[in-house]
């Protein structure tokens, strides 16, 4: 696509992002268009459309924001076509969803007229997406889901839980994506997991999971799984990676369960004989919220190349969970006090570093900000856009 186009595609998704009312329409008319045209594809989908609606927007708004590349925006719909195997999804659907697509965007409140032009540009983009998605879902040799079977329910504090798996066969993954899950507390609604620990040949997982007030899924899996339930689980997703080539150094900043697939990635290179140098910030509200911080550091021992900060933004634990914190091995960096981003930014730019940022929407916003104040080069910071 040229120029342009780009310019008008952004100009017309400006007008969707614009606020959370906004959003939410553009989604509900997208659905609603794409049912009335295949009926039958609302089965595929669950009762309640919040969390869908959100994944749909933020996966538009990562696509529409990576036009000018190319190299990390067409892999990213290769691994949704795979991933939307799970729903059932057949080819002939993406023609329906490609015209609800564009009969949503018509609909959007614009000061622009829908010239043209425009109708041109979207449609260009609508024949990538669709085309790229449904190819990638086309070639792909692996099954559409794997099964698994819980082996380990560990409530770690009283709204997280570490809960480990053994699926059928091994899951291709590379440490640091994620996957969706579904469980069966909660049939039709899917959820994006990081694994916690590399892929391996026995089929084993990790996830940690934190419970979401007035989430539907989250309270379910921390409070309901038992051992025995049978999980299913969706193709990998995302793109954090370690370049190994570039010869720079990483940066890595967790907050909460967000160290999920950056301790996978940890775990994965503690495996070679040679890696970069890394700083893993790890950070919550309470001193309890570090639940991991133990296996971080006799991994920081073992390991040279890596040094583990922990940063909390309260210096004590709260009244409902009486224990005390963990000290650090001797030569190990003391717990730090402040928000994760302000923290961070202290220690200067970071500019020579690859940057990869996990937690929260609102965590990885704020972080990304502090970084780029303290002089960190915007390109250089990475976080997934579903996660």
């Amino acid at each position: 696509m040229d120029t342009a186009e780009i310019r008008l595609i952004r100009s017309q998704f400006d007008t969707v992002t614009a606020s959370a009312s906004h959003r939410d329409r553009f989604a509900r008319t997208f659905y609603a268009q794409f049912f009335a045209r295949v009926p039958h594809c609302r089965s595929l989908f669950p009762a309640g459309m919040d969390g869908q609606r959100a994944k749909l927007v933020a996966a538009l708004e990562y696509i529409v924001r990576g036009l000018d590349d190319t190299e990390s925006m067409l892999p990213f719909l290769a691994q949704l076509g795979r991933d939307h195997r799970k729903y059932g999804v057949e080819r002939e659907h993406y023609a329906a969803a490609g015209n609800a697509l564009l009969d949503a965007m018509r609909e959007t409140d614009s000061d622009e007229p829908w010239s043209p032009d425009r109708d041109a540009a979207w449609r260009e983009l609508v024949a990538l997406i669709t085309t790229t998605m449904s190819d990638a879902a086309d070639a792909d040799d692996y099954p559409a889901l794997w099964e698994g079977t819980v082996v380990s329910h560990e409530r770690v504090l009283r709204d997280l839980a570490v809960i480990r798996l053994e699926t059928d066969s091994p899951i291709p993954y590379a440490a640091g994506q994620y996957v969706s899950v579904q469980i069966p507390q909660r049939p039709q609604m899917w959820r994006y997991l990081s694994p916690a620990i590399p892929s391996n040949p026995f089929g084993q997982l990790e996830f940690h999971v934190r419970r979401v007030s007035g989430g539907w899924v989250s309270p379910a899996m921390v409070n309901e799984t038992a051992v025995g339930d049978r999980w299913r689980i969706g193709s990998p997703l995302g793109g954090l990676h370690v370049d190994r080539e570039s010869g720079k150094d990483v940066l890595m900043i967790a907050g909460g369960t967000g160290l999920a697939p950056l301790r996978a990635q940890v775990m994965d290179m503690a495996q070679r004989g040679i890696n970069p140098r890394v700083h893993l910030f790890v950070g919550g509200t309470y001193p309890c919220d570090l639940y991991d911080i133990e296996t971080l550091w006799q991994l920081s021992l073992s390991n040279p190349w890596l040094t583990v900060v922990p940063v909390t933004e309260e210096n004590d634990n709260p009244w409902w969970h009486p224990y005390p914190s963990p000290e650090p091995p001797p030569g190990l960096h003391q717990r730090l006090l402040g928000p994760l981003g302000k923290v961070v930014g202290q220690f200067g730019s970071w500019a020579d570093r690859q940057v990869q940022i996990c937690g929260s929407p609102s965590m990885v916003k704020t972080t990304a900000y502090a970084l780029q104040r303290a002089g960190t080069p915007v390109e250089s910071i990475i976080h997934d856009p579903l996660r």
